[in-house]
């Protein structure tokens, strides 16, 4: 029987950030295993179910080969194991930056205040759309982010509607991205331009520093 002070975990490792406010800066990665969504694009698959139960000092353990205080949860998706917020409150004691990136599925007001949440909402050409958990919109504040990953302009015109809808731009911070290799960057940023979207455009960094075929270093 797995501990209530355990995960299960896919990977940590230590890179930069290639996302986010904080892309850049250094950062420690613990991708969990497992997610219930099956996104069309989605480039962590392996995800789904490789991975091994690590205890919370285990995980520590493994953090504390690298030097820097920024750690991001990602996954697979990290809120489906409940137990990672008595973690990341841990962390938060200890003077860590906490990151959660979270596919938007999972209510996230039991993630620890302090924890920047960066939620991913899922646009139509996700196929994923009607698992998103909206509710989830009226939690975000100024320190968290909500992103949209855009295959087309249906995935653009669903997004910009729903960041008016919820007022997102007065709110939150808002990321948008789009499907590697499927949406021209150029095209969206226009689009933005033309309807004055207060968000930040961001490309995936770490697909331009490291062959995206491959695995995270």
């Amino acid at each position: 029987m797995q501990s209530l002070q355990s995960l299960k975990i896919h990977e940590i490792y230590c890179s930069v950030q290639g996302e986010s406010s904080f892309a850049g800066l250094p950062c420690i990665f613990v991708r969990t295993t497992g997610c219930k969504l099956r996104c069309v694009w989605c480039d962590t698959k392996h995800a789904y179910h490789e991975g091994d139960i690590l205890s919370f000092s285990q995980i520590r353990e493994a953090m504390d080969k690298w030097p820097y205080k920024l750690v991001e949860f990602t996954g697979g998706e990290p809120l489906e194991q409940p137990q990672i917020a008595e973690l990341m409150q841990s962390l938060l004691d200890d003077g860590y930056t906490v990151l959660v990136e979270t596919g938007g599925h999972v209510d996230i007001g039991f993630v620890p205040a302090g924890v920047h949440r960066i939620v991913d909402m899922k646009a139509p050409g996700s196929r994923m759309q009607k698992k998103n958990h909206y509710a989830n919109l009226n939690l975000l504040g100024f320190q968290d982010e909500v992103k949209f990953v855009l295959a087309n302009r249906e995935d653009y015109d669903w997004s910009v509607a729903l960041i008016r809808e919820y007022a997102l731009e007065i709110r939150t911070n808002i990321l948008i991205s789009t499907v590697f290799g499927a949406q021209s960057p150029s095209e969206v940023v226009e689009w933005m331009l033309k309807d004055g979207l207060k968000a930040r455009f961001q490309l995936q960094m770490h697909k331009y520093i490291w062959d995206p075929s491959t695995r995270a270093v």
